[in-house]
């Protein structure tokens, strides 16, 4: 039985999944995000700034807060990125993406809707 000192803590999980979706989309991890006023968001691009979100432990619900949606936009804007999404997982490692409907639109042109 695993002890409460056994039990990493949250920003093992957070470093994980950020370092995980850095190298899946070839971005960069956003080094002390969240610790400084400069360093905004968890992993960025050129023109995109993803903030992530993760669960400690598998779960089959994820509770998303508006409030960052809203400050992931702002802080996207604060640096000079286009874009902006939300990344979260359910625990498991899987990672899902919420953009704004702005995005999503350009998405479709690009590329579902591309003959």
């Amino acid at each position: 039985m695993a002890s409460i000192l056994d039990k990493k803590p949250t920003r093992h999980f957070s470093k994980r999944q950020e370092s995980g979706v850095s190298k899946k989309l070839n971005l960069k991890v956003q080094p002390n995000s969240g610790a400084t006023a400069f360093a905004k968001g968890d992993v960025i691009g050129e023109n995109l700034l993803l903030e992530c979100k993760t669960l400690t432990e598998p779960r089959k619900s994820h509770s998303i807060k508006k409030e960052w949606l809203e400050k992931n936009k702002q802080e996207a804007f604060s640096i000079g990125k286009q874009y902006n999404a939300l990344c979260f997982d359910f625990g498991d490692g899987k990672n899902y993406y919420i953009i704004d409907e702005n995005l999503f639109q350009e998405l479709l042109e690009q590329v579902i809707n591309k003959k």
